[in-house]
Protein backbone atom coordinates (compact mmCIF):
# COMPACT_ATOMS: atom_id res chain seq x y z
CA UNK A 1 0.00 0.00 0.00
CA UNK A 2 1.46 3.27 -0.84
CA UNK A 3 0.14 6.25 0.53
CA UNK A 4 -0.41 9.83 -1.13
CA UNK A 5 -1.10 12.97 1.03
CA UNK A 6 -4.02 14.79 -1.40
CA UNK A 7 -2.06 18.15 -1.47
CA UNK A 8 0.01 16.39 -4.05
CA UNK A 9 -3.16 16.11 -6.08
CA UNK A 10 -4.36 19.61 -5.70
CA UNK A 11 -0.64 20.79 -6.66
CA UNK A 12 -0.42 18.75 -10.16
CA UNK A 13 -4.13 20.10 -10.48
CA UNK A 14 -3.61 23.45 -10.09
CA UNK A 15 -0.09 23.61 -12.71
CA UNK A 16 -2.24 21.44 -15.13
CA UNK A 17 -5.59 24.01 -15.19
CA UNK A 18 -2.44 26.39 -16.17
CA UNK A 19 -1.03 24.68 -18.83
CA UNK A 20 -3.60 23.06 -20.77
CA UNK A 21 -5.10 26.21 -21.23
CA UNK A 22 -1.97 27.79 -22.24
CA UNK A 23 -0.42 25.33 -24.62
CA UNK A 24 -2.12 22.94 -27.06
CA UNK A 25 -1.18 19.14 -26.98
CA UNK A 26 1.52 18.70 -29.86
CA UNK A 27 -1.12 15.97 -31.59
CA UNK A 28 -3.67 18.70 -31.93
CA UNK A 29 -1.45 21.20 -32.95
CA UNK A 30 0.12 18.68 -35.49
CA UNK A 31 -2.94 17.97 -36.99
CA UNK A 32 -3.86 21.72 -37.49
CA UNK A 33 -0.37 22.21 -39.45
CA UNK A 34 -1.40 19.29 -41.70
CA UNK A 35 -4.73 20.04 -42.41
CA UNK A 36 -3.47 23.72 -43.15
CA UNK A 37 -0.83 22.75 -45.61
CA UNK A 38 -3.96 20.39 -47.16
CA UNK A 39 -6.13 22.89 -47.23
CA UNK A 40 -7.25 24.95 -50.69
CA UNK A 41 -9.81 27.41 -49.78
CA UNK A 42 -8.67 30.82 -49.63
CA UNK A 43 -10.68 31.93 -46.21
CA UNK A 44 -10.10 28.32 -44.77
CA UNK A 45 -6.42 29.13 -45.24
CA UNK A 46 -6.50 32.00 -43.71
CA UNK A 47 -8.33 31.20 -41.19
CA UNK A 48 -6.23 28.28 -40.46
CA UNK A 49 -2.94 30.37 -40.64
CA UNK A 50 -4.61 32.97 -37.72
CA UNK A 51 -5.28 29.28 -35.68
CA UNK A 52 -1.75 28.52 -36.02
CA UNK A 53 -0.14 31.93 -35.20
CA UNK A 54 -2.73 32.44 -32.04
CA UNK A 55 -1.54 28.98 -30.46
CA UNK A 56 2.11 29.92 -31.29
CA UNK A 57 1.56 33.12 -29.73
CA UNK A 58 -0.02 31.65 -26.79
CA UNK A 59 3.24 29.13 -25.96
CA UNK A 60 5.47 31.94 -26.29
CA UNK A 61 3.50 34.46 -24.02
CA UNK A 62 2.35 32.09 -21.22
CA UNK A 63 -1.33 33.25 -22.32
CA UNK A 64 -4.60 31.35 -22.65
CA UNK A 65 -5.30 29.96 -26.02
CA UNK A 66 -8.73 30.90 -25.82
CA UNK A 67 -10.68 33.47 -23.95
CA UNK A 68 -13.34 30.31 -22.51
CA UNK A 69 -10.91 28.86 -20.96
CA UNK A 70 -13.69 26.07 -19.72
CA UNK A 71 -15.28 23.66 -17.19
CA UNK A 72 -12.88 21.86 -15.59
CA UNK A 73 -12.72 18.41 -16.14
CA UNK A 74 -10.87 16.07 -14.35
CA UNK A 75 -9.76 12.33 -14.50
CA UNK A 76 -8.29 10.48 -11.55
CA UNK A 77 -7.29 6.99 -12.24
CA UNK A 78 -6.47 5.86 -8.76
CA UNK A 79 -4.36 2.77 -7.86
CA UNK A 80 -6.41 0.23 -5.81
CA UNK A 81 -2.66 0.10 -3.92
CA UNK A 82 -3.33 4.02 -3.34
CA UNK A 83 -4.26 4.96 0.10
CA UNK A 84 -4.87 8.57 -0.08
CA UNK A 85 -4.26 10.88 3.26
CA UNK A 86 -4.42 14.39 4.23
CA UNK A 87 -8.04 15.03 3.42
CA UNK A 88 -10.70 14.94 1.09
CA UNK A 89 -9.93 14.24 -2.34
CA UNK A 90 -13.22 16.39 -4.21
CA UNK A 91 -12.01 19.24 -1.77
CA UNK A 92 -8.32 18.99 -2.57
CA UNK A 93 -8.92 18.29 -6.30
CA UNK A 94 -11.73 21.55 -6.03
CA UNK A 95 -8.54 23.59 -4.47
CA UNK A 96 -6.18 22.79 -6.76
CA UNK A 97 -8.78 24.13 -9.51
CA UNK A 98 -9.45 27.00 -7.52
CA UNK A 99 -5.34 28.18 -7.31
CA UNK A 100 -5.01 27.20 -11.36
CA UNK A 101 -7.80 29.60 -12.28
CA UNK A 102 -6.71 32.43 -9.91
CA UNK A 103 -2.97 32.25 -10.17
CA UNK A 104 -3.29 31.96 -13.94
CA UNK A 105 -5.97 34.90 -14.77
CA UNK A 106 -8.04 31.74 -16.49
CA UNK A 107 -12.28 33.38 -16.71
CA UNK A 108 -14.30 31.41 -14.00
CA UNK A 109 -17.29 30.34 -15.93
CA UNK A 110 -18.84 28.38 -13.41
CA UNK A 111 -22.38 28.97 -12.29
CA UNK A 112 -23.66 27.48 -8.76
CA UNK A 113 -27.02 26.50 -10.12
CA UNK A 114 -27.81 26.15 -13.70
CA UNK A 115 -31.32 28.09 -13.40
CA UNK A 116 -30.34 30.77 -11.14
CA UNK A 117 -26.69 31.79 -12.70
CA UNK A 118 -24.92 32.88 -9.79
CA UNK A 119 -21.34 32.70 -10.54
CA UNK A 120 -19.03 30.71 -7.96
CA UNK A 121 -16.07 33.03 -8.68
CA UNK A 122 -13.47 30.68 -9.03
CA UNK A 123 -14.21 28.07 -11.73
CA UNK A 124 -15.14 25.29 -8.99
CA UNK A 125 -16.62 22.50 -8.43
CA UNK A 126 -14.73 20.32 -11.27
CA UNK A 127 -16.16 17.94 -12.98
CA UNK A 128 -14.68 15.18 -11.30
CA UNK A 129 -14.35 11.45 -12.73
CA UNK A 130 -12.88 8.68 -11.05
CA UNK A 131 -11.85 5.18 -11.91
CA UNK A 132 -10.26 2.38 -10.11
CA UNK A 133 -7.24 0.86 -11.70
CA UNK A 134 -4.58 -1.89 -10.63
CA UNK A 135 -1.16 -0.43 -9.47
CA UNK A 136 -0.10 2.08 -6.96
CA UNK A 137 0.12 5.69 -9.06
CA UNK A 138 -2.35 7.76 -9.98
CA UNK A 139 -3.13 9.18 -13.62
CA UNK A 140 -4.67 12.83 -13.53
CA UNK A 141 -5.58 14.44 -16.51
CA UNK A 142 -7.11 18.24 -16.67
CA UNK A 143 -9.34 18.82 -19.79
CA UNK A 144 -10.82 22.61 -19.21
CA UNK A 145 -14.14 22.40 -21.80
CA UNK A 146 -15.34 24.96 -23.48
CA UNK A 147 -19.38 25.42 -24.06
CA UNK A 148 -19.65 26.58 -27.50
CA UNK A 149 -18.77 23.08 -28.47
CA UNK A 150 -19.96 21.73 -25.66
CA UNK A 151 -23.58 23.02 -26.22
CA UNK A 152 -23.39 21.38 -29.80
CA UNK A 153 -23.15 17.87 -28.68
CA UNK A 154 -26.02 14.95 -28.47
CA UNK A 155 -26.94 11.45 -27.24
CA UNK A 156 -29.47 8.88 -28.81
CA UNK A 157 -30.56 5.71 -27.56
CA UNK A 158 -30.88 4.01 -30.57
CA UNK A 159 -32.31 0.38 -31.08
CA UNK A 160 -30.21 -2.39 -32.42
CA UNK A 161 -31.79 -2.27 -35.52
CA UNK A 162 -30.55 0.73 -36.76
CA UNK A 163 -27.23 -0.62 -36.88
CA UNK A 164 -24.32 0.63 -37.62
CA UNK A 165 -25.54 2.96 -40.30
CA UNK A 166 -27.73 4.60 -37.72
CA UNK A 167 -25.06 5.84 -35.71
CA UNK A 168 -22.99 6.68 -38.36
CA UNK A 169 -26.04 9.25 -39.53
CA UNK A 170 -26.34 10.45 -36.26
CA UNK A 171 -22.66 11.57 -35.90
CA UNK A 172 -22.72 13.48 -38.78
CA UNK A 173 -25.89 15.24 -38.75
CA UNK A 174 -24.63 15.97 -35.20
CA UNK A 175 -21.72 17.54 -36.55
CA UNK A 176 -24.04 19.07 -39.45
CA UNK A 177 -26.09 20.50 -37.62
CA UNK A 178 -23.42 22.29 -35.31
CA UNK A 179 -22.52 23.78 -38.26
CA UNK A 180 -19.70 27.11 -37.32
CA UNK A 181 -21.02 27.25 -33.45
CA UNK A 182 -18.23 25.37 -32.27
CA UNK A 183 -15.51 27.36 -33.71
CA UNK A 184 -14.49 24.78 -36.61
CA UNK A 185 -12.44 22.64 -37.62
CA UNK A 186 -13.57 20.55 -34.67
CA UNK A 187 -12.82 17.87 -32.38
CA UNK A 188 -15.17 15.16 -32.52
CA UNK A 189 -15.67 12.31 -29.14
CA UNK A 190 -17.97 9.34 -30.23
CA UNK A 191 -18.99 7.12 -27.05
CA UNK A 192 -21.07 4.21 -28.54
CA UNK A 193 -22.30 1.00 -25.69
CA UNK A 194 -22.67 1.21 -21.71
CA UNK A 195 -26.00 3.19 -20.53
CA UNK A 196 -27.19 6.91 -21.01
CA UNK A 197 -24.51 7.89 -18.67
CA UNK A 198 -21.59 5.81 -19.60
CA UNK A 199 -22.14 6.22 -23.67
CA UNK A 200 -21.57 10.15 -22.73
CA UNK A 201 -18.70 9.85 -19.95
CA UNK A 202 -17.04 7.48 -22.81
CA UNK A 203 -17.80 10.28 -26.14
CA UNK A 204 -16.05 13.12 -23.55
CA UNK A 205 -12.81 10.50 -22.75
CA UNK A 206 -12.60 9.83 -26.19
CA UNK A 207 -11.53 13.89 -26.62
CA UNK A 208 -8.75 13.48 -24.07
CA UNK A 209 -6.90 10.56 -26.52
CA UNK A 210 -4.45 12.26 -28.93
CA UNK A 211 -6.15 13.12 -32.53
CA UNK A 212 -3.52 10.59 -34.04
CA UNK A 213 -4.70 7.46 -31.98
CA UNK A 214 -7.00 4.79 -33.27
CA UNK A 215 -9.47 2.56 -31.83
CA UNK A 216 -7.41 -0.73 -31.03
CA UNK A 217 -10.36 -2.58 -32.69
CA UNK A 218 -9.80 -2.67 -36.53
CA UNK A 219 -13.34 -2.67 -37.39
CA UNK A 220 -13.73 0.80 -35.15
CA UNK A 221 -10.24 2.42 -36.38
CA UNK A 222 -11.87 2.17 -39.88
CA UNK A 223 -15.16 3.73 -38.65
CA UNK A 224 -13.23 6.73 -37.00
CA UNK A 225 -11.52 7.65 -40.49
CA UNK A 226 -14.43 6.98 -42.16
CA UNK A 227 -16.57 8.99 -40.10
CA UNK A 228 -13.91 12.07 -40.15
CA UNK A 229 -13.66 11.77 -44.34
CA UNK A 230 -17.79 12.37 -44.26
CA UNK A 231 -17.39 15.00 -41.80
CA UNK A 232 -14.59 16.68 -44.12
CA UNK A 233 -17.03 16.24 -46.83
CA UNK A 234 -19.60 18.71 -45.56
CA UNK A 235 -18.19 21.52 -46.19
CA UNK A 236 -18.07 23.48 -42.89
CA UNK A 237 -14.88 24.71 -43.29
CA UNK A 238 -12.61 26.86 -40.45
CA UNK A 239 -15.38 29.11 -38.63
CA UNK A 240 -17.63 27.52 -40.98
CA UNK A 241 -16.48 29.75 -43.73
CA UNK A 242 -16.08 26.72 -46.13
CA UNK A 243 -13.27 24.19 -47.22
CA UNK A 244 -11.79 20.70 -46.27
CA UNK A 245 -11.25 20.95 -42.77
CA UNK A 246 -14.20 20.46 -40.49
CA UNK A 247 -12.62 18.21 -38.47
CA UNK A 248 -8.82 17.35 -37.73
CA UNK A 249 -10.21 14.33 -35.28
CA UNK A 250 -12.69 11.94 -34.72
CA UNK A 251 -12.12 9.57 -31.91
CA UNK A 252 -14.66 6.48 -30.77
CA UNK A 253 -14.25 4.65 -27.40
CA UNK A 254 -16.87 1.80 -27.01
CA UNK A 255 -18.03 -0.81 -23.96
CA UNK A 256 -20.31 -3.62 -23.69
CA UNK A 257 -24.30 -2.73 -23.50
CA UNK A 258 -27.62 -4.38 -22.82
CA UNK A 259 -29.10 -6.35 -25.76
CA UNK A 260 -32.11 -4.09 -26.15
CA UNK A 261 -30.03 -1.31 -25.99
CA UNK A 262 -27.10 0.63 -28.41
CA UNK A 263 -26.41 3.89 -26.48
CA UNK A 264 -24.58 6.88 -28.74
CA UNK A 265 -23.05 10.21 -27.75
CA UNK A 266 -21.35 12.69 -29.55
CA UNK A 267 -19.08 14.91 -27.54
CA UNK A 268 -18.17 17.84 -29.55
CA UNK A 269 -14.72 19.81 -29.14
CA UNK A 270 -13.64 22.94 -30.90
CA UNK A 271 -9.98 23.14 -32.48
CA UNK A 272 -9.00 24.22 -28.84
CA UNK A 273 -9.26 20.20 -27.57
CA UNK A 274 -7.09 20.88 -24.34
CA UNK A 275 -5.78 18.33 -21.85
CA UNK A 276 -2.92 17.49 -20.33
CA UNK A 277 -1.45 14.32 -18.00
CA UNK A 278 0.65 13.77 -14.91
CA UNK A 279 1.23 10.32 -13.28
CA UNK A 280 2.14 10.75 -9.40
Amino acid sequence: MREIEVSRITDVVERLCIEANEHLPEDVKTALRRFRAEEDGRIACGVLDTIIENFEVADREGVPVCQDTGMACVFLEIGQEVHLTGGALREAVDEGVRRGYEKGYLRKSVVADPIRRTNTGDNTPAMLYTEIVPGDEIRITVGPKGFGSENMSAIRMFKPSQGLEGIRRFVVETVEQAGPNPCPPMVVGVGIGGTFDKAALLAKKALMRPVDSHHPDPFYAQLEDELLQEINALGIGPQGFGGRTTAIGLNIETMPTHIAGMPCAVNISCHVTRHKTEVI
